[in-house]
Protein backbone atom coordinates (compact mmCIF):
# COMPACT_ATOMS: atom_id res chain seq x y z
CA UNK A 1 0.00 0.00 0.00
CA UNK A 2 1.53 3.35 -0.79
CA UNK A 3 1.19 7.04 0.33
CA UNK A 4 -0.30 7.93 -3.35
CA UNK A 5 -3.57 5.72 -2.20
CA UNK A 6 -3.31 7.56 1.02
CA UNK A 7 -3.19 11.29 -0.78
CA UNK A 8 -5.66 9.89 -3.48
CA UNK A 9 -8.52 8.77 -1.03
CA UNK A 10 -7.81 10.67 1.83
CA UNK A 11 -6.68 14.48 1.40
CA UNK A 12 -9.75 15.67 3.31
CA UNK A 13 -8.64 13.89 6.61
CA UNK A 14 -4.68 14.81 6.03
CA UNK A 15 -6.39 18.80 5.51
CA UNK A 16 -8.09 18.77 8.80
CA UNK A 17 -11.75 19.22 7.22
CA UNK A 18 -12.54 15.49 7.66
CA UNK A 19 -12.40 13.32 10.82
CA UNK A 20 -11.93 10.05 8.51
CA UNK A 21 -11.45 8.67 5.22
CA UNK A 22 -11.93 4.77 4.08
CA UNK A 23 -10.69 3.23 0.98
CA UNK A 24 -9.78 -0.63 -0.06
CA UNK A 25 -7.00 -1.62 -1.54
CA UNK A 26 -5.14 -4.76 -3.02
CA UNK A 27 -3.35 -6.70 0.04
CA UNK A 28 -1.56 -9.92 -1.37
CA UNK A 29 0.76 -10.15 1.87
CA UNK A 30 -0.72 -9.06 5.33
CA UNK A 31 2.83 -8.86 6.78
CA UNK A 32 3.87 -6.13 4.06
CA UNK A 33 0.55 -4.50 4.58
CA UNK A 34 1.54 -4.07 8.47
CA UNK A 35 5.01 -2.88 7.51
CA UNK A 36 3.95 -0.11 4.99
CA UNK A 37 0.90 1.10 7.74
CA UNK A 38 3.82 1.18 10.87
CA UNK A 39 5.97 3.61 8.36
CA UNK A 40 2.46 5.53 7.67
CA UNK A 41 2.06 5.60 10.95
CA UNK A 42 5.29 6.98 11.95
CA UNK A 43 4.76 9.94 9.67
CA UNK A 44 1.30 10.54 10.27
CA UNK A 45 0.42 10.18 14.07
CA UNK A 46 2.80 12.86 15.10
CA UNK A 47 0.80 15.59 13.24
CA UNK A 48 -2.89 13.75 14.90
CA UNK A 49 -3.49 11.15 12.58
CA UNK A 50 -3.93 7.17 12.51
CA UNK A 51 -4.00 4.87 9.69
CA UNK A 52 -4.90 1.40 10.24
CA UNK A 53 -6.84 -1.92 8.56
CA UNK A 54 -10.41 -1.99 9.81
CA UNK A 55 -10.89 -5.25 7.52
CA UNK A 56 -8.09 -7.56 5.30
CA UNK A 57 -10.04 -10.42 3.41
CA UNK A 58 -10.05 -12.24 0.09
CA UNK A 59 -6.57 -10.21 -0.75
CA UNK A 60 -8.25 -6.86 -0.08
CA UNK A 61 -7.73 -4.45 2.98
CA UNK A 62 -10.53 -1.55 4.55
CA UNK A 63 -8.34 0.62 5.39
CA UNK A 64 -9.16 4.00 7.82
CA UNK A 65 -7.70 7.57 8.44
CA UNK A 66 -8.52 8.90 11.01
CA UNK A 67 -7.91 11.71 13.27
CA UNK A 68 -8.70 10.65 16.93
CA UNK A 69 -9.03 14.46 18.39
CA UNK A 70 -12.08 14.83 15.82
CA UNK A 71 -13.72 11.37 15.99
CA UNK A 72 -13.37 12.36 19.70
CA UNK A 73 -15.24 15.31 19.15
CA UNK A 74 -17.65 13.59 16.70
CA UNK A 75 -18.62 10.87 19.08
CA UNK A 76 -19.46 13.46 21.95
CA UNK A 77 -22.69 14.56 19.59
CA UNK A 78 -25.66 13.13 21.23
CA UNK A 79 -27.21 11.81 18.30
CA UNK A 80 -24.36 10.19 17.39
CA UNK A 81 -23.99 8.43 20.84
CA UNK A 82 -27.36 7.42 20.69
CA UNK A 83 -27.24 5.78 17.81
CA UNK A 84 -24.11 4.11 18.49
CA UNK A 85 -25.49 2.80 21.54
CA UNK A 86 -27.73 0.99 19.43
CA UNK A 87 -25.12 -0.81 17.75
CA UNK A 88 -23.04 -2.09 21.30
CA UNK A 89 -20.78 0.95 21.18
CA UNK A 90 -19.52 2.59 24.24
CA UNK A 91 -18.77 6.30 22.92
CA UNK A 92 -17.20 7.48 26.04
CA UNK A 93 -14.24 5.13 24.69
CA UNK A 94 -12.68 6.17 21.59
CA UNK A 95 -10.71 3.69 21.34
CA UNK A 96 -13.31 0.83 22.23
CA UNK A 97 -15.37 2.27 19.53
CA UNK A 98 -12.74 1.70 16.79
CA UNK A 99 -12.49 -1.71 18.23
CA UNK A 100 -16.34 -2.42 18.28
CA UNK A 101 -16.17 -0.83 14.75
CA UNK A 102 -13.93 -3.33 13.67
CA UNK A 103 -14.82 -6.49 15.27
CA UNK A 104 -18.93 -5.12 13.49
CA UNK A 105 -17.42 -4.93 9.92
CA UNK A 106 -15.53 -8.69 10.80
CA UNK A 107 -18.63 -10.06 12.02
CA UNK A 108 -21.95 -8.37 11.65
CA UNK A 109 -24.24 -10.32 9.28
CA UNK A 110 -24.92 -6.67 7.18
CA UNK A 111 -22.47 -4.22 6.63
CA UNK A 112 -22.30 -1.81 9.56
CA UNK A 113 -23.58 1.60 8.12
CA UNK A 114 -23.30 3.22 11.53
CA UNK A 115 -19.61 3.35 9.86
CA UNK A 116 -20.74 6.96 8.39
CA UNK A 117 -20.23 8.33 11.80
CA UNK A 118 -16.65 8.07 12.13
CA UNK A 119 -16.10 9.46 8.52
CA UNK A 120 -17.49 12.96 9.35
CA UNK A 121 -20.97 12.04 7.61
CA UNK A 122 -24.13 13.64 9.07
CA UNK A 123 -26.13 11.95 11.92
CA UNK A 124 -29.76 12.71 10.45
CA UNK A 125 -27.67 11.13 6.53
CA UNK A 126 -26.84 8.37 8.50
CA UNK A 127 -29.87 7.46 10.25
CA UNK A 128 -31.63 8.30 7.19
CA UNK A 129 -29.60 5.95 5.39
CA UNK A 130 -30.21 3.02 7.86
CA UNK A 131 -34.11 3.89 8.27
CA UNK A 132 -34.73 4.27 4.46
CA UNK A 133 -32.34 1.34 3.72
CA UNK A 134 -29.97 3.21 0.74
CA UNK A 135 -33.37 4.67 -0.82
CA UNK A 136 -34.94 8.22 -0.81
CA UNK A 137 -32.10 10.17 -0.94
CA UNK A 138 -31.90 13.62 -1.90
CA UNK A 139 -28.83 13.62 -3.50
CA UNK A 140 -25.71 11.38 -3.57
CA UNK A 141 -22.08 12.43 -3.11
CA UNK A 142 -19.48 10.96 -0.77
CA UNK A 143 -22.54 9.47 0.92
CA UNK A 144 -26.15 9.90 0.61
CA UNK A 145 -27.69 12.40 1.79
CA UNK A 146 -31.20 12.00 3.89
CA UNK A 147 -31.44 16.28 5.61
CA UNK A 148 -29.35 19.31 4.60
CA UNK A 149 -29.06 18.90 0.73
CA UNK A 150 -27.76 22.40 0.31
CA UNK A 151 -25.11 22.15 2.98
CA UNK A 152 -23.97 18.27 1.74
CA UNK A 153 -23.06 19.70 -1.79
CA UNK A 154 -20.70 22.05 -0.83
CA UNK A 155 -18.77 20.48 1.78
CA UNK A 156 -18.84 17.43 -1.70
CA UNK A 157 -17.55 20.21 -3.17
CA UNK A 158 -14.99 20.79 -0.80
CA UNK A 159 -13.71 17.68 -0.54
CA UNK A 160 -13.39 17.15 -3.83
CA UNK A 161 -11.17 20.37 -4.73
CA UNK A 162 -9.58 19.36 -1.62
CA UNK A 163 -8.60 15.95 -3.04
CA UNK A 164 -7.42 17.64 -6.50
CA UNK A 165 -4.97 19.88 -5.23
CA UNK A 166 -3.80 17.52 -2.51
CA UNK A 167 -3.28 15.14 -5.59
CA UNK A 168 -1.19 17.62 -7.68
CA UNK A 169 0.96 19.28 -4.86
CA UNK A 170 1.89 15.66 -4.34
CA UNK A 171 2.28 15.40 -7.81
CA UNK A 172 5.10 18.52 -7.81
CA UNK A 173 6.94 16.61 -4.89
CA UNK A 174 5.52 17.60 -1.94
CA UNK A 175 5.25 14.99 1.28
CA UNK A 176 2.81 13.57 2.87
CA UNK A 177 4.18 15.39 6.17
CA UNK A 178 4.13 18.19 4.43
CA UNK A 179 0.34 17.69 2.71
CA UNK A 180 -0.71 16.85 6.26
CA UNK A 181 -1.91 19.60 8.79
CA UNK A 182 -0.98 19.17 12.45
CA UNK A 183 -3.88 18.61 14.78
Amino acid sequence: MSEDLVIRHCSPTLAGIKTGNLFSCDCPCRKELTKALSGLNRKLVPRGIRILPLRVCGGRALIYTYRPHALESDLADQRVRELLLQYGYTPENLNACVLHLICRLRTAEEFPHEIGLFLSYPPEDVLGFIHNKACNHKCLGCWKVYGNEQEARSIFEKYNLCSKTYFQQWKEGKSIEQLTVAG
